[in-house]
């Protein structure tokens, strides 16, 4: 439970119909069964201690008591169980019989939550035995205890209070305004659902965007229960769809039609720091509620939930493809109504073979052609210095003749040997001025060109760089429009490739793998040989890793030291801890020290989630100290 991780499940047991006693053994086994696997919190089906499908045999005052009893013994046999566990049964309350939700924890009944909405349409009838539950909390009666009992219950576990969980039951979801709504507004951050949702056709992919839309309205994990094989099928047929969505995203489904336990480990601190980070979303309103508290013990839950070491990239190949169209639409329509409202028909590139100018010029040509400028109006300028190979000046001389753009060649070593000239620069000192003087001297002769022809330069850095700073101060850092700004490296590699395999044009195609395949560089200090000798990733670090720290720092708000539990099991097949940990240092340490180049950035569109605009995502001060982010590594 350390870091937020709560491991959760949700149980389908095979029911005997009106059978408490033999359901009471079955639920008590699958207990057992979840906590051995380190579940804190468990949810079982709607009336599964007696079996949905029992019809007037809810009218049986044995049936009624026995449930009573099955639940007592159950309570009493999970006692050394640390877990809060929600079942369901038939109660009796003031003369009439509700269709609960009992919660149990440590051997108590903690509380008894009923059903609001009760369906009497179609194939439902629960009108005919039930009462419908009232959101006010009044006091009943189990064994010799009092036990609170009504809708509005939160169930909130001390030693993390951010595991605030709540009930409703099937139908409760389905309705336009389900208890679940108020429940999260007062706070709760998990919410249990106690479901006999029988099976018809299609119902079950409505049922699965239910639960994940619900959970996304809501910034909460939903579990959500479903009873299975077991239950009667005179009329109908019971599937066992269990879900347990995070945020609007689904962590684990059962396959119907087979009885089983799913688990999912919900990550509590990441929904309430969603909320905090939400300015719509409510502090909590909890009049008429009341709060139970529940115990469980710290302690390192042992993740199953995958991460995925790319989170900028989609995993599917079909889903990534359309991203990949949506993102170069999105980064040339923004182009295109900047280049519009300038009346610019003209636009600038430096052009280097390399991975980003590359992605800039194709999301030029596509503003372009979406205006009906001809593509000549697009300038790529090669200017080749001391860095420069002949590999990647011949990939970006060949990409702007393919493309059909302009293509203007000017070597710059002159005016920096003048300018080394000027300040007294040693040619030999390949020092961070010999590098820097070169990117400062493009960017010149980019925004001179750019005014001689009433154009726009368009700027190349991505996301990732400017994370690292990994950018020339009012060099390459700078540009008059940034298609590239929010797109991380590890997405530009897919939108670039994405082209290659879509463009239908055999030579570009060509070019634009061999730019894939070229070390990313910015070819600042002299080749070796021919050969490239300054590779970016042997300088900061691989940009796979900071794509992944940055996104659960930014997005998710994560620590360093969850951002490095979880990149462990990521990357366990590809980086050691010691690896991760050094890049990880080296992040927080450039992220913090180069917000000053962030705090300046030029306009450019928004993509993604992340972001690091100044004017919209990334307020940061640009002298805020990283001490306490390092500090907690240190001290791992």
């Amino acid at each position: 439970m350390n870091q937020g991780f709560v491991k959760m499940a949700a149980a389908t047991p095979d029911v005997l119909v009106a059978d408490c006693v033999e359901n009471a053994v079955k639920i008590v086994d699958n207990i057992q069964e979840m906590a051995s696997a380190g579940a804190k919190l468990m949810v079982f089906p709607e009336l599964c201690l007696t079996g949905y499908t029992c019809s007037d045999l809810f009218w049986q005052e044995r049936m009624i008591d026995e449930a009573r009893t099955q639940l007592g013994i159950i309570a009493d046999q999970t006692r050394e169980v640390d877990a809060i566990i929600f079942l369901g049964l038939p109660w009796e309350e003031c003369g009439k019989l509700y269709n609960v939700a009992a919660v149990i924890s440590r051997g108590e009944v903690i509380g008894i939550v009923p059903k609001k909405y009760l369906p009497n349409y179609n194939e439902f009838y629960e009108r005919r035995h039930f009462e419908g539950g009232n959101e006010i909390v009044r006091m009943t009666t189990f064994g010799k205890k009092e036990v609170p009992f009504g809708m509005n219950l939160l169930f909130q576990c001390d030693e993390m209070p951010r595991l605030t969980a709540a009930a409703e039951i099937c139908e409760d979801l389905w309705s336009p305004n389900p208890p679940s709504t108020a429940h999260a507004m007062a706070g709760a951050t998990i919410v249990a659902n106690l479901s006999a949702s029988d099976e018809t056709i299609g119902k079950d992919s409505y049922r699965k965007s239910l639960v994940n839309a619900t959970s996304a309205r809501l910034v909460c994990a939903y579990l959500y229960a479903a009873a299975g094989e077991g239950e009667s099928t005179t009329d109908l047929v019971f599937g066992g769809q269990n879900l347990i969505s995070e945020n609007g995203r689904l962590l684990s489904e059962a396959p119907r039609f087979e009885n089983g336990i799913i688990y999912a480990d919900i990550d509590v601190d990441y929904l309430a720091g969603e909320r905090r980070r939400m300015t719509t979303y409510p502090a909590w309103k909890r009049d008429g509620y009341q709060v139970v508290k529940f115990h469980l013990e710290m302690g390192e839950t042992k993740l199953a939930r995958r991460f995925a070491p790319w989170p900028f990239v989609p995993e599917d190949q079909a889903l990534r493809d359309e991203r990949c169209d949506e993102i170069l639409n999105i980064q040339a329509m923004g182009l295109k109504k900047r280049l519009a409202h300038t009346k610019s028909r003209c636009a600038v590139i430096g052009i280097s073979g390399g991975l980003d100018s590359t992605l800039a010029l194709l999301v030029t040509t596509r503003a372009f052609d979406m205006l009906g400028i001809d593509r000549s109006n697009i300038l790529c300028v090669t200017m080749p210095c001391f860095g420069t190979t002949d590999r990647t000046y011949r990939n970006a001389c060949e990409l702007t003749h393919i493309i059909g753009a302009a293509l203007m060649e000017i070597d710059i070593r002159k005016s920096v040997l003048q300018h080394f000239e000027d300040i007294g620069q040693n040619f030999e000192n390949h020092n961070v001025t010999f590098e820097n003087a070169q990117a400062r001297e493009r960017t010149q002769v980019l925004m001179d060109l750019a005014n001689q022809r009433n154009g726009l330069v368009v700027g190349t850095g991505d996301l990732s760089e400017l994370a690292l700073g990994w950018a020339t101060y009012n060099g390459d850092h700078m540009s008059m429009y940034a298609v590239n700004a929010s797109v991380p490296k590890t997405l530009v590699r897919h939108l670039v490739n994405y082209y290659a395999v879509t463009c239908q044009d055999e030579k570009l195609e060509s070019i634009l793998m061999d730019v894939l395949d070229t070390p990313v560089s910015p070819e600042l200090l002299p080749p070796k040989d021919g050969v490239i000798a300054q590779k970016t990733e042997d300088l900061v670090g691989p940009y796979e890793l900071h794509d992944f720290f940055l996104y659960y720092m930014l997005r998710m708000g994560y620590e360093p030291a969850k951002i490095l539990r979880i990149a462990k099991l990521a990357f366990s097949d590809k980086y050691d801890e010691k690896t991760i940990r050094k890049w990880l240092e080296t992040f927080y340490r450039r992220f913090f020290a180069q917000q000053f180049k962030r705090s300046c950035l030029p306009d450019g569109p928004k993509v993604g989630s992340v972001a690091v605009s100044p004017r919209g995502d990334l307020r940061m001060p640009s002298d805020a100290c990283v001490r306490i982010w390092l500090d907690q590594l240190e001290n791992l």
